[in-house]
Protein backbone atom coordinates (compact mmCIF):
# COMPACT_ATOMS: atom_id res chain seq x y z
CA UNK A 1 0.00 0.00 0.00
CA UNK A 2 1.13 3.41 -0.91
CA UNK A 3 1.93 5.76 1.80
CA UNK A 4 0.85 8.98 1.43
CA UNK A 5 2.46 10.55 4.41
CA UNK A 6 5.95 8.87 5.45
CA UNK A 7 8.08 10.75 8.61
CA UNK A 8 11.48 9.60 7.78
CA UNK A 9 14.08 10.05 10.69
CA UNK A 10 12.67 13.07 11.85
CA UNK A 11 14.78 15.29 15.03
CA UNK A 12 13.03 18.46 16.76
CA UNK A 13 14.86 20.29 19.37
CA UNK A 14 13.67 23.15 21.45
CA UNK A 15 15.80 26.04 22.99
CA UNK A 16 14.50 28.28 25.42
CA UNK A 17 16.46 30.48 27.71
CA UNK A 18 19.96 29.33 26.33
CA UNK A 19 19.24 25.74 27.27
CA UNK A 20 18.75 23.17 24.29
CA UNK A 21 16.04 20.35 24.79
CA UNK A 22 15.55 16.72 22.64
CA UNK A 23 12.27 16.72 21.97
CA UNK A 24 12.04 14.08 18.94
CA UNK A 25 14.62 11.69 18.05
CA UNK A 26 14.96 10.33 14.75
CA UNK A 27 11.51 9.53 14.81
CA UNK A 28 9.81 7.60 11.52
CA UNK A 29 6.17 6.49 10.28
CA UNK A 30 4.05 5.58 7.42
CA UNK A 31 0.49 6.58 7.02
CA UNK A 32 -0.62 4.73 4.23
CA UNK A 33 -3.12 5.80 1.92
CA UNK A 34 -6.83 5.17 3.38
CA UNK A 35 -5.30 3.62 6.36
CA UNK A 36 -6.28 4.37 10.25
CA UNK A 37 -2.74 4.89 11.99
CA UNK A 38 -2.78 5.60 15.97
CA UNK A 39 -0.07 7.45 17.68
CA UNK A 40 -0.14 6.79 21.21
CA UNK A 41 2.09 7.92 24.41
CA UNK A 42 1.35 9.39 27.39
CA UNK A 43 1.83 13.67 28.36
CA UNK A 44 5.07 15.06 27.07
CA UNK A 45 6.15 12.00 24.91
CA UNK A 46 6.55 13.87 21.53
CA UNK A 47 3.03 13.41 19.60
CA UNK A 48 1.78 16.54 19.28
CA UNK A 49 5.26 17.78 18.40
CA UNK A 50 5.19 15.27 15.65
CA UNK A 51 1.70 16.57 14.76
CA UNK A 52 2.26 20.10 14.57
CA UNK A 53 5.79 19.29 12.71
CA UNK A 54 3.67 17.56 10.04
CA UNK A 55 1.02 20.46 9.82
CA UNK A 56 4.12 22.86 9.51
CA UNK A 57 2.46 24.72 12.91
CA UNK A 58 5.28 24.39 14.94
CA UNK A 59 6.66 27.34 16.53
CA UNK A 60 10.50 27.84 14.85
CA UNK A 61 12.04 29.09 16.81
CA UNK A 62 12.30 28.18 19.95
CA UNK A 63 11.92 24.72 18.06
CA UNK A 64 14.04 23.67 15.67
CA UNK A 65 14.21 20.73 13.11
CA UNK A 66 17.73 19.03 13.32
CA UNK A 67 17.22 16.40 10.84
CA UNK A 68 14.71 13.93 8.94
CA UNK A 69 11.97 14.84 6.33
CA UNK A 70 8.35 14.75 6.23
CA UNK A 71 6.96 13.37 2.18
CA UNK A 72 3.37 14.08 1.54
CA UNK A 73 2.13 12.23 -1.44
CA UNK A 74 6.72 11.97 -2.40
CA UNK A 75 7.27 16.07 -1.90
CA UNK A 76 9.02 17.10 1.42
CA UNK A 77 6.94 19.20 3.35
CA UNK A 78 9.83 20.60 4.94
CA UNK A 79 11.97 21.97 1.95
CA UNK A 80 8.83 22.99 -0.24
CA UNK A 81 8.07 26.58 -0.45
CA UNK A 82 5.63 27.82 2.38
CA UNK A 83 3.14 29.27 -0.03
CA UNK A 84 2.88 25.59 -1.71
CA UNK A 85 3.05 24.13 1.84
CA UNK A 86 0.25 26.50 3.50
CA UNK A 87 -2.26 25.57 0.03
CA UNK A 88 -2.09 21.97 1.68
CA UNK A 89 -3.09 22.69 5.25
CA UNK A 90 -6.41 22.99 5.68
CA UNK A 91 -7.07 21.38 2.25
CA UNK A 92 -5.12 17.78 1.15
CA UNK A 93 -3.91 17.88 5.05
CA UNK A 94 -6.59 18.43 8.07
CA UNK A 95 -7.07 18.41 11.44
CA UNK A 96 -9.65 17.82 14.29
CA UNK A 97 -8.48 19.54 17.33
CA UNK A 98 -9.15 17.86 20.96
CA UNK A 99 -11.08 20.96 22.75
CA UNK A 100 -14.62 21.20 21.49
CA UNK A 101 -15.32 23.43 24.27
CA UNK A 102 -12.80 26.11 23.41
CA UNK A 103 -11.70 25.43 19.74
CA UNK A 104 -14.63 27.41 18.34
CA UNK A 105 -14.84 31.20 18.27
CA UNK A 106 -18.14 32.17 21.19
CA UNK A 107 -18.80 35.30 18.95
CA UNK A 108 -19.44 33.92 15.70
CA UNK A 109 -22.00 31.85 14.16
CA UNK A 110 -21.15 28.24 13.03
CA UNK A 111 -22.12 29.31 9.24
CA UNK A 112 -19.85 32.47 9.70
CA UNK A 113 -17.03 30.21 11.17
CA UNK A 114 -17.24 27.13 8.47
CA UNK A 115 -18.04 30.10 6.24
CA UNK A 116 -14.58 31.85 6.68
CA UNK A 117 -12.97 28.40 6.38
CA UNK A 118 -14.42 26.99 3.28
CA UNK A 119 -13.18 30.52 1.74
CA UNK A 120 -10.18 30.54 2.77
CA UNK A 121 -9.32 26.83 1.73
CA UNK A 122 -10.83 28.14 -1.42
CA UNK A 123 -8.58 31.07 -2.10
CA UNK A 124 -5.91 28.74 -1.62
CA UNK A 125 -6.84 26.23 -3.97
CA UNK A 126 -7.97 28.97 -6.85
CA UNK A 127 -11.52 28.06 -6.91
CA UNK A 128 -14.38 30.60 -5.97
CA UNK A 129 -17.53 29.66 -4.95
CA UNK A 130 -20.31 32.11 -3.83
CA UNK A 131 -22.50 32.48 -0.34
CA UNK A 132 -25.12 30.00 -1.58
CA UNK A 133 -22.89 27.36 -2.72
CA UNK A 134 -20.83 27.72 0.20
CA UNK A 135 -23.69 27.40 2.13
CA UNK A 136 -25.18 24.48 0.48
CA UNK A 137 -21.67 22.43 1.05
CA UNK A 138 -21.91 23.32 4.99
CA UNK A 139 -24.80 22.35 4.85
CA UNK A 140 -23.95 18.79 3.45
CA UNK A 141 -21.05 18.50 5.95
CA UNK A 142 -23.19 19.19 8.78
CA UNK A 143 -25.88 15.96 7.13
CA UNK A 144 -22.23 14.12 6.77
CA UNK A 145 -21.61 14.26 10.58
CA UNK A 146 -25.12 12.98 11.54
CA UNK A 147 -26.09 16.72 12.84
CA UNK A 148 -30.00 16.77 12.85
CA UNK A 149 -31.65 20.14 11.91
CA UNK A 150 -28.21 21.21 9.93
CA UNK A 151 -29.89 24.98 9.29
CA UNK A 152 -30.72 24.99 12.88
CA UNK A 153 -27.05 24.47 13.66
CA UNK A 154 -25.44 26.48 11.06
CA UNK A 155 -27.23 29.49 12.68
CA UNK A 156 -26.21 28.56 16.56
CA UNK A 157 -23.65 30.13 18.39
CA UNK A 158 -21.37 27.60 20.23
CA UNK A 159 -22.77 28.20 23.21
CA UNK A 160 -26.06 26.89 22.50
CA UNK A 161 -24.47 23.32 21.28
CA UNK A 162 -23.60 19.98 23.28
CA UNK A 163 -19.89 19.53 23.85
CA UNK A 164 -20.85 16.20 21.26
CA UNK A 165 -22.42 18.30 19.10
CA UNK A 166 -19.37 20.59 19.09
CA UNK A 167 -16.79 17.62 18.91
CA UNK A 168 -18.81 16.47 15.44
CA UNK A 169 -18.59 20.76 14.27
CA UNK A 170 -14.93 20.79 14.55
CA UNK A 171 -14.78 17.14 12.51
CA UNK A 172 -17.23 18.81 9.76
CA UNK A 173 -14.57 21.95 9.53
CA UNK A 174 -11.86 19.28 8.88
CA UNK A 175 -14.03 17.62 6.06
CA UNK A 176 -15.07 20.41 4.30
CA UNK A 177 -12.30 21.17 2.11
CA UNK A 178 -12.38 17.12 0.99
CA UNK A 179 -8.38 16.13 2.65
CA UNK A 180 -6.72 13.23 1.80
CA UNK A 181 -4.89 12.89 5.36
CA UNK A 182 -6.96 13.95 8.43
CA UNK A 183 -4.85 13.97 11.53
CA UNK A 184 -7.29 13.51 14.56
CA UNK A 185 -5.65 15.34 17.91
CA UNK A 186 -7.42 13.51 21.33
CA UNK A 187 -11.14 13.47 19.42
CA UNK A 188 -13.42 13.21 21.76
CA UNK A 189 -11.19 13.66 25.48
CA UNK A 190 -12.93 16.23 27.14
CA UNK A 191 -16.05 14.43 26.28
CA UNK A 192 -18.14 11.85 28.65
CA UNK A 193 -17.53 7.80 27.84
CA UNK A 194 -20.79 7.48 26.32
CA UNK A 195 -20.42 10.80 23.80
CA UNK A 196 -16.98 9.94 23.26
CA UNK A 197 -18.10 6.65 22.12
CA UNK A 198 -19.99 8.21 19.59
CA UNK A 199 -17.69 10.95 18.30
CA UNK A 200 -14.89 8.10 17.55
CA UNK A 201 -18.24 5.87 15.95
CA UNK A 202 -19.04 8.51 13.75
CA UNK A 203 -15.07 9.55 12.44
CA UNK A 204 -14.06 6.05 11.97
CA UNK A 205 -17.52 6.02 9.53
CA UNK A 206 -16.42 9.05 7.78
CA UNK A 207 -12.85 7.68 7.11
CA UNK A 208 -14.06 5.02 5.93
CA UNK A 209 -16.99 6.49 3.39
CA UNK A 210 -14.74 9.41 2.17
CA UNK A 211 -11.77 7.04 2.08
CA UNK A 212 -9.43 9.12 4.13
CA UNK A 213 -5.69 8.45 5.70
CA UNK A 214 -6.16 8.80 9.66
CA UNK A 215 -3.41 9.81 11.61
CA UNK A 216 -4.93 9.42 15.65
CA UNK A 217 -2.57 11.48 18.00
CA UNK A 218 -3.70 9.50 21.50
CA UNK A 219 -2.70 8.54 25.30
CA UNK A 220 -6.05 6.17 25.27
CA UNK A 221 -5.18 2.91 24.33
CA UNK A 222 -8.95 1.95 24.34
CA UNK A 223 -9.87 4.75 21.64
CA UNK A 224 -6.69 2.13 19.30
CA UNK A 225 -8.43 -0.86 19.93
CA UNK A 226 -11.39 0.35 18.54
CA UNK A 227 -10.33 2.66 16.15
CA UNK A 228 -7.15 1.64 14.34
CA UNK A 229 -5.45 -1.06 12.55
CA UNK A 230 -1.34 0.25 13.16
CA UNK A 231 0.22 1.37 16.17
CA UNK A 232 3.07 3.52 16.78
CA UNK A 233 3.93 3.96 20.02
CA UNK A 234 6.13 7.01 21.52
CA UNK A 235 7.87 7.43 24.76
CA UNK A 236 10.57 10.29 25.21
CA UNK A 237 10.67 11.58 21.81
CA UNK A 238 11.64 7.87 20.57
CA UNK A 239 9.09 5.24 18.81
CA UNK A 240 9.85 1.99 21.04
CA UNK A 241 7.71 -0.07 19.40
CA UNK A 242 5.00 -0.40 16.12
CA UNK A 243 2.64 -3.26 14.65
CA UNK A 244 -0.55 -4.47 13.78
CA UNK A 245 -2.97 -2.62 16.14
CA UNK A 246 -4.54 -5.96 17.52
CA UNK A 247 -0.64 -7.40 17.76
CA UNK A 248 0.46 -4.73 20.09
CA UNK A 249 -2.21 -5.64 22.37
CA UNK A 250 -1.80 -9.77 22.12
CA UNK A 251 1.89 -9.71 22.83
CA UNK A 252 3.20 -5.79 23.72
CA UNK A 253 7.23 -6.03 23.47
CA UNK A 254 8.15 -3.14 25.90
CA UNK A 255 7.10 -2.85 29.20
CA UNK A 256 6.39 0.73 28.59
CA UNK A 257 3.65 -0.70 26.54
CA UNK A 258 2.81 -2.61 28.64
CA UNK A 259 2.14 0.18 30.89
CA UNK A 260 0.00 1.98 28.69
CA UNK A 261 -2.20 -0.76 28.04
Amino acid sequence: MTALLCVQHLSVSFTTYGRTSQVLNDVSLDVPEGAQIALVGESGSGKSVTMKTIMGILPIPPARVQGGCILFEGRDLLTMPERDRLRLRGTAMSMVFQDPMSSLNPVFTIQDQLGTILKYADRRLGRTRGRRERFARILEVLVQVRMRDPERVAQSFPIMLSGGMRQRILIAMALLSEPRLLIADEPGTALDVTTQAQILKLLKDLVTENQLALLMITHNLGVVRETCDYTYVMNKGHIVEHGATQAIFDAPQQEYTRSLI
